[in-house]
């Protein structure tokens, strides 16, 4: 009987990070317009779920940038243009390629395995078309990059960043063919990881991020009509 508090706990953890992802992917996909009121009590329709993970995740939300909420007040979407989405890609793009120089230069053997290892899990989802996978171990991949350059500070600022834009991200692992494109860009970066290329690493990752941008911007609906977001 101990346990169970922990257990009620963790999968209520989960359902929050569902909600979470399920709001944003809709907002991203422009099913709730910027500026639009978030109520609880609908979302909690929508999504089949209690108001309590559906008021936990418009918190995380808010953190992230994504939802505006004031207290007494309620919550919306935020109003993020294009042009802010473009800027926020652009320096992750650059923070991220350092982190990747680093890492050439810094990562440890076990880190080095677990990026082999990442990196063949990746190639079967991609074999299996499941983009479900592909998309948790890219967000793996990622973060193993930014711990392996072995730099708090940076991991802290980069990561802050990285939550604003994921569900923007997110979008481009609907389309298969980007899938396949993005898996090409880890095998380059990759390569240049486990050879100790610093520079290397930095301009392949550099130029991943920007094409994730690019693929991120097409599939993203408001994003892609030059409206705000």
């Amino acid at each position: 009987m101990e346990n169970a508090p922990e257990t009620v706990d963790k999968s209520r953890g989960r359902l929050t990070d569902e909600v979470c992802k399920r709001i944003a992917d809709d907002i991203v996909l422009g099913h709730f317009a910027p500026g639009a009121r978030l109520e609880e009590y609908a979302l909690a329709e929508r999504y089949g779920v209690s108001r309590t993970p559906v008021r936990e995740a418009i918190k995380l939300l808010a953190i992230s940038g994504l939802v505006v909420y004031k207290p007494n007040r309620g919550a919306s979407v935020a109003q993020m243009t294009p042009e802010q989405l473009d800027y926020t890609f652009e320096a992750i793009g650059e923070l991220e390629a350092a982190c990747a120089r680093h890492a050439a230069l810094r990562m440890n053997e076990a880190e080095r395995a677990r990026l082999a290892a990442l990196h063949e899990a990746s190639r079967a989802a991609l074999q299996s078309r499941d983009m479900e996978t592909y998309s948790a171990l890219n967000v793996e991949f990622h973060e193993l990059i930014m711990d392996a350059a072995h730099n708090p500070v940076l991991k802290e600022v980069t990561a802050a960043l990285r939550t604003r834009v994921t569900p923007f991200r997110r979008t481009q692992f609907r389309d298969f063919e980007r899938i396949g494109a993005s898996f090409a860009e880890h095998a380059t970066i990759v390569e240049a990881l486990l050879a100790g290329d610093a520079l290397g690493a930095f301009r392949e990752m550099r130029a991943h991020l920007l094409s994730a941008r690019s693929a991120s911007q097409r599939l993203s609906p408001l994003w892609g009509k030059g409206e705000a977001v």
